[in-house]
Parts: structure tokens; C-alpha cells; sequence
């Protein structure tokens, strides 16, 4: 079986990297003698695609770059954007006005991704955590709604509900969940922190379909995949060998073929030599 991988697919935060934000040399190490075996390798990441270039260069990634849960796949060599799949607007609004009295009392912090763009209602201490670990800037919008019904034009790529109130969001999602069928919305955690709404279509096992099938003719038992939370569970399914990393919650782990130790012990660097080297 592992003789046949063409295609390995990585996920960044507490798979690639860990608190340190960096991929450890041994990671890139293994990382380059799969290469060298003639197997592509791929990011697929909630990140913003900016946010998230730095990790596919490092890798040395010649395809294009799975970034917001897969929603917007670009090739950073050619520029090209494969695929962009947006929130609807309706659905956008929607959440936005749910989540309003929330955010109002300061329990949580919304984040609407644009053009690639970080926009949020103000820029608080939050923000600014979450902008310094991705390394971008956001833009401080004023009211959400209002920008998105001022402009017919934006589209949404992401909405990401951030609060340190863990089971305030474990309550957000299970009340949006029952109000949105997984066929109207794609809804997941990529830490505890968050809460992140898409596209239904826009998810990581949507994504690493099209870059293996369409792009690159494989099928599923051709690709690895390494994640480390919920949103990797459809990319972990899909591949004909899905690792979780060992700090994963039980549910991954469940819904992977193996465990890998965790980031911080360098877990990718343990499962490319369990299945790949």
C-alpha cells in the first residue's frame, strides 16, 4: 500500500508546526527524502492563503496551496486561482446577525476573510493574537453586516467565530448545526478557540479530491494525509492512509489509520518513516 502514494497532503498548525509557529528541521528533513521519492507534497490549511505561503515554501511545494478549509486553492508559482468557493452572503448575514448580541458583550470576536483579507469589527487583544501568530494585518471594518450589504460585490470566504469561552462555542456550533444542514454549511473547529463557517463544498477532503483527481490523476489510495483536528476529518477519510497527530481529539484519531506522536515530538517526521521512507 505505502508504495503507491503519489501525493502527501500536510495540514499546518499542530501538524507542521507547533508553539514555536516554525517546522522543525527533522520534519523538513523527512519532508525532502519524500520528495525525493518522487511524492508531491501539499498544504491543506484553515489558514489564510498569505498566512499560510511561508509553509508551503518551506516544504517546497510545487502545487497549489489548499488554504480557508480548501475554499480558495491558488498555485503561487503561475498565480493561478484553481478554485474559490465563498460563503453565501445570505448564509453570512445570517450568522453574523445570530452572533451580534455575543460579540456585542464581548464574549466573542468575528472574523470575516475577504480579498484574502483579514476584516473584524475592531481590532482587540484577541485580533492582535491571532494576527501576530498568522502574520498579517487585519483591517478594522466597523459593523460586518453593513459592509457586506454596502458592497454586492464582496464575497466571504470564510467566517471564523474566536472566543476564549470554549464551551460558549462548543454551544455555537451545536445550535448552528442544528440550523444548517452540512449541505447548506460546512461547519468545524480547527482549534478550541475557533469556530469556522464555509462554503459546504469547502472543505479539506473536497479540496484534496480536486488536487489529486482533477489535477493530478490519482485516486484516494494514492494520498496520505496528516492532520490534527476536526476540520481534517474529511481529508483524513478521503486518503487511502489518513494519520492523526497524537494530540488530536479522540474523534480524529478515531477517523484516522494510524496515530503519529504529537507536533512537538515532531509527529510527521514519525509518520513519513512509518508509511513513506
Amino acid at each position: 500500500m505505502t508504495a503507491d502514494i503519489r501525493l502527501l497532503v500536510l495540514d499546518i498548525d499542530g501538524t507542521l508546526a507547533g508553539a514555536s509557529n516554525q517546522i522543525n528541521a527533522p520534519v523538513l528533513e523527512a519532508i525532502a527524502q519524500v520528495q525525493q521519492r518522487g511524492i508531491a507534497v501539499a498544504i491543506a490549511t484553515g489558514r489564510m492563503y498569505q498566512s499560510a505561503l511561508r509553509f508551503h515554501q518551506s516544504v517546497g511545494s510545487v502545487l497549489p496551496l489548499m488554504a480557508y478549509q480548501g475554499a480558495f486553492i491558488k498555485d503561487p508559482k503561475t498565480q493561478k486561482l484553481h478554485r474559490h468557493t465563498p460563503l453565501p452572503r445570505n448564509l453570512a448575514l445570517e450568522i453574523l446577525a445570530y452572533l451580534a448580541p455575543m460579540e456585542a458583550s464581548n464574549d466573542l470576536s468575528i472574523h470575516l476573510y475577504i480579498d484574502d483579507q483579514l476584516h473584524v469589527r475592531a481590532i482587540i487583544d484577541d485580533t492582535k493574537a491571532y494576527a501576530e501568530r498568522s502574520g498579517i494585518e487585519p483591517v478594522a471594518a466597523g459593523d460586518l453586516a453593513t459592509l457586506l450589504t454596502g458592497n454586492s460585490a464582496i464575497e466571504t470566504t470564510k467566517l471564523l467565530t474566536l472566543s476564549e469561552n470554549v464551551d460558549l462555542l462548543t454551544d455555537i456550533l451545536a445550535q448552528l448545526s442544528q440550523r444548517y444542514p452540512t449541505d447548506d454549511l460546512y461547519l468545524t473547529r480547527s482549534v478550541e478557540q475557533f469556530v469556522e463557517a464555509t462554503h459546504p463544498k469547502a472543505n479539506k477532503g473536497e479540496a484534496v479530491k480536486y488536487v489529486a483527481e482533477d489535477l493530478l490523476g490519482l485516486t484516494p489510495d494514492q494520498v496520505m494525509t496528516i492532520g490534527d483536528n476536526y476540520n481534517d476529518l474529511e481529508m483524513l477519510r478521503y486518503a487511502g492512509i489518513g494519520v492523526a497527530m497524537g494530540d488530536a481529539p479522540e474523534p480524529v484519531k478515531q477517523g484516522a489509520d494510524w496515530v503519529a506522536p504529537g507536533v512537538e515530538a515532531d509527529g510527521v517526521a514519525a509518520a513519513l518513516r512509518q508509511f513513506l521512507l
